[in-house]
């Protein structure tokens, strides 16, 4: 059937992410399950929960609403990332940036949320604070490097022509498809375990997330190459690869380093979009002299084949 054709059904899950009514819900579902949180929690704070139902309560804090609740956004925008993927690899790369910055911002209500209440200052609290500081910092520099990444972007396609172009779309739909089902399948596996009550065995979802990434870039590299061998393309996809692997060592590294690094990753992605820029117009211009060195040449040769026509005549 044509609907389990993979760019067709890429499409219709595409139209549906995008229509307002699907985002209003998703707005709606947050609101609820944030107001909900809070809730719950005061119920156990006051312990008028039953005490089945307090065990799935991590904690006593107020601040967990807003950690689930920035979880949950995450998750969202994976989606919309993964989506984007057959559009532009660039854009792609943007939103992994993206939503790295917000995990950053998420660890800084999650150290927030590891205070008591009421809050007291003590040596603890300075050290969380340092490293809140750092992660709200480190991601308010990549929200400014994104603008100027985005404005750096020129959208021209490498590829040949407009065939080779949507068979390379079709290709970036399917694995986007097939990361999709990989998305969904590490998020049910851990509320399986979560339900199950077995915490020390879930998987880190946003790591194995962006590993996910690192193997999906390579292969769009390898993938690529059938339609365009260029230098300066490859470079470039490949380059796009190392950008995701320095934004998933920063997943795992400590406070302050992993904002220096997903900073720094963000800088390699703009220099490397700026340094393609000038590569690809360089390549576009000695290509178009070529050309008009060709065409001048061959008009000089048939005006020398015609003189020498005219002095046989």
């Amino acid at each position: 059937m044509a609907f389990f054709r993979p760019h067709m059904l890429f499409d219709r899950i595409e139209a549906v992410l995008e229509e307002a009514v699907f985002r209003r819900l998703v707005s709606l579902f947050l609101v609820f399950i944030f107001l909900g949180t809070l809730l719950i929690v005061e119920l156990k704070r006051q312990q008028l929960l039953p005490e089945s139902v307090q065990n799935f309560v991590p904690g006593a804090s107020h601040l967990l609403a807003i950690d689930l609740c920035f979880g949950l956004l995450l998750i969202y925008e994976g989606i919309g990332l993964i989506v984007g993927l057959a559009r532009s690899v660039s854009e792609s790369v943007g939103k992994q940036i993206e939503i790295f910055s917000l995990i950053l911002l998420r660890r800084s209500f999650k150290e927030f949320a590891h205070f008591s209440e009421p809050l007291r200052w003590s040596l603890e609290t300075g050290e969380s604070v340092g490293h809140m500081l750092a992660d709200a910092a480190g991601a308010l520099v990549i929200f400014l490097l994104l603008s100027v990444y985005y404005k750096a972007q020129k959208h021209q396609s490498y590829l040949g022509d407009n065939k080779a172009q949507s068979e390379f779309i079709e290709y970036k739909k399917a694995i986007a498809l097939l990361l999709l089902l990989g998305y969904f399948g590490v998020g049910i596996y851990n509320s399986i375990l979560w339900v199950s009550q077995r915490e020390d065995r879930l998987v880190p979802f946003f790591e194995v997330f962006y590993t996910m990434l690192i193997f999906v870039d390579i292969l769009l590299v390898l993938i690529s190459l059938q339609f365009s061998s260029t230098y300066h393309v490859a470079f470039r996809a490949s380059g796009f690869a190392v950008a995701t692997v320095f934004l998933r060592i920063a997943l795992v590294a400590p406070p302050y380093f992993n904002a220096a690094l997903g900073v720094g990753a963000t800088l390699y992605a703009l220099g490397l979009t700026m340094a393609y820029r000038s590569f690809f117009v360089g390549v576009g211009q000695a290509s178009m002299q070529d050309d008009s060195h060709g065409a001048n040449a061959q008009a000089r040769e048939d005006t020398t084949v015609g003189s020498d026509q005219n002095k046989n005549l």
